[in-house]
């Protein structure tokens, strides 16, 4: 019965990040099985990259067992069940941008893409829930 409410939370509070992340699922991991954890579904893919957006957690193929990563990830998650509606302009968008945007700027100042406000909050997020260091 908690699994059933958690999905209509999920379909109706999450709904924007959920329907990207199901879209992105059919795009890039249709054929895989979710790896479960806490609630959220995991699937490795051939980017270069990882992002979480509502239940769905896509993991690089080569980091796709590093837990520390994962916690963060999940830790996005987290964001997006708190969040709701906000969670793409709030969180998902300014993360993507930092992500994508802002490198060279990130490593002339030597800056860590995990201090943004958008990462850092993951991680504490995710601290708090697991009670485990995420990637820092």
């Amino acid at each position: 019965m908690k699994a059933f409410f958690y999905l209509i939370f999920q379909i109706l509070w999450c709904m924007p990040q959920n329907l990207t992340g199901g879209i992105l699922y059919l795009i890039y991991c249709r054929k895989q099985k979710p790896r479960y954890f806490r609630g959220a579904m995991v699937f490795s893919w051939k980017r270069n990259c990882c992002t979480s957006l509502g239940m769905f957690i896509f993991m690089e193929e080569r980091a796709k067992e590093h837990r520390p990563l994962l916690l963060h990830e999940y830790g996005h998650t987290i964001q997006s069940d708190l969040l709701g509606w906000l969670y793409l302009p709030v969180m998902f968008l300014p993360s993507v941008i930092w992500f994508s945007c802002f490198e060279n700027f990130r490593k002339r100042k030597h800056w860590s893409y995990y201090g943004f406000y958008t990462e850092a909050s993951a991680n504490l997020l995710a601290e708090k829930i697991c009670h485990e260091k995420p990637i820092q």
